[in-house]
Parts: C-alpha cells; sequence; structure tokens
C-alpha cells in the first residue's frame, strides 16, 4: 500500500511537468537549517534539502512538494523523505477578501510505522490585507498518531512589506491532536525575508511550547531556535 502511495504521488508530480506550456507552472529549491513544521523539528534540528512544483489555472492550483526528514527513522520507521501532493481554489470573494479551500496528502514512503505516518488533510483559509486565517482538519490518522482523526491545526499568520524586496512574517498556530491531549501545542515564529529576483533568503525565530516532542539524545524538537533559509524560484 505504501508503495502505491509513493507512485501515485510520483506520477501525479510528472503529469504536472507536462501540463500546457499557457499554464502557470513554476518550481523551486531550497535549502534550510532546520525543517520546521508547524513548529516542531522534522529533521532533528538538522538541515534539509526542499523542492516542489507548482502549477496554477485561473482559480484553480496543483502543487507537489518534497522535503528530507529523520523524524520518521526516529520513530522507529524506515523513511527518509517527505512528498506532499495538493490542489485547490482559491478566489476573491468580496473587495479584499480572499478564499482558499483545498486538500493535502502527506506521503512518506514505506515508512512502516502503525499508525502509517502517511496523513490526509483539508483546509480552508481567508485572507484580507496582509493576515491569512487557515483551519486545516485531518481525514486521517495524524502523523502516526492512533485514533487521532479530526485533529485539527489553527493558523494565523500575516506577510509585511518593508519595501526594497524586505518583508516581515509573523505567526502562531495551535496543534490539537484528536484523543492526545498531551501531543496538542502552540507553535509562534518570526521570519525576516529579503528577495533577491528568484531568490529568497529567510531568517526566522521559531518556537513551540510543548514538551512532548523528543529526538535522539533528548533533543527537544521543538526549542526556540533561529533557522536560515535560501529558496530559489524559477
Amino acid at each position: 500500500m505504501q508503495r502505491a502511495l509513493a507512485l501515485t504521488g510520483l506520477a501525479a508530480a510528472l503529469a504536472l511537468t507536462s501540463l500546457p506550456a499557457a499554464a502557470d507552472l513554476a518550481f523551486n529549491a531550497s535549502l534550510t537549517s532546520d525543517y520546521r513544521y508547524r513548529g516542531i523539528s522534522q529533521t532533528r534540528l538538522k538541515p534539509a534539502l526542499q523542492g516542489g512544483v507548482d502549477y496554477s489555472a485561473g482559480a484553480f492550483y496543483l502543487g507537489a512538494w518534497g522535503s528530507t526528514i529523520k523524524w520518521v527513522k526516529d520513530a522507529g520507521g524506515d523513511a527518509s523523505a517527505e512528498f506532499d501532493l495538493y490542489g485547490g481554489y482559491k478566489t476573491e470573494i468580496a473587495s479584499g477578501l480572499t478564499l482558499d479551500v483545498g486538500v493535502l496528502q502527506y506521503l512518506y514512503p514505506s515508512n512502516r510505522l502503525n499508525p502509517s505516518a502517511n496523513t490526509f488533510e483539508g483546509y480552508g483559509a481567508l485572507s484580507f490585507g496582509p493576515a491569512t486565517f487557515k483551519v486545516s482538519r485531518s481525514f486521517s490518522n495524524l502523523f502516526g498518531f492512533a485514533d487521532s482523526k479530526g485533529s485539527m491545526y489553527y493558523d494565523l499568520s500575516a506577510s509585511f512589506d518593508l519595501g526594497d524586496g524586505w518583508s516581515l512574517a509573523p505567526h502562531i498556530g495551535r496543534q490539537t491532536v484528536k484523543n492526545l491531549g498531551s501531543a496538542s501545542y502552540t507553535d509562534y515564529a518570526l521570519t525576516l525575508n529579503k528577495a533577491i529576483g528568484a531568490l529568497t533568503l529567510s531568517a526566522g525565530l521559531v518556537d513551540a511550547s510543548t514538551n512532548a516532542y523528543f529526538g535522539p539524545g533528548g533533543k527537544d524538537l521543538g526549542a526556540s531556535r533561529v533557522v536560515v533559509s535560501a529558496k530559489y524560484t524559477f
């Protein structure tokens, strides 16, 4: 089953590259000092290589994205990469107010965790001015937590244009894990970005207020830390 999911993900990613030339198609590649997802390190506080492809046609969009990871192996599984497939619909529903709804499948090929780390979520977001409020709900178990279907993530973020390619992005999020309150937590981030043509450099302070996520050697995977990254879009 895991292999079938992985092959499906690969086929979808390849399909994106064969869409009509008139469509909006963009690729990205990045290097980060620590892959933090919802405040929790996915790479044992170590660097990650990442890349993706996005396709849009009018209000509809599709995308595929991947990153190196370490947490599945640390949990006793056997996956060293994460692949995400997503699609949705984004449109302005009132003057200055944008609605974005979609689904996202996280794939960890051959992860061998029970329950599986593979996770399927739906999301909806409203954006007005620089601010976005987004709600995600898992339609499957959440990242290997048993009986966690229906877990929620609430995300309030913004992006302030400071001029000359600089922007500042504050964020606060709340992850609730269904039937496992001890694994629920709040995360925070404040990121400064600098766009130089197709290259974006970022430095952000990230923190997750939880004592529930630890890696080998007792590493606190939600510890407050500055994360730097470089992303190139082409």
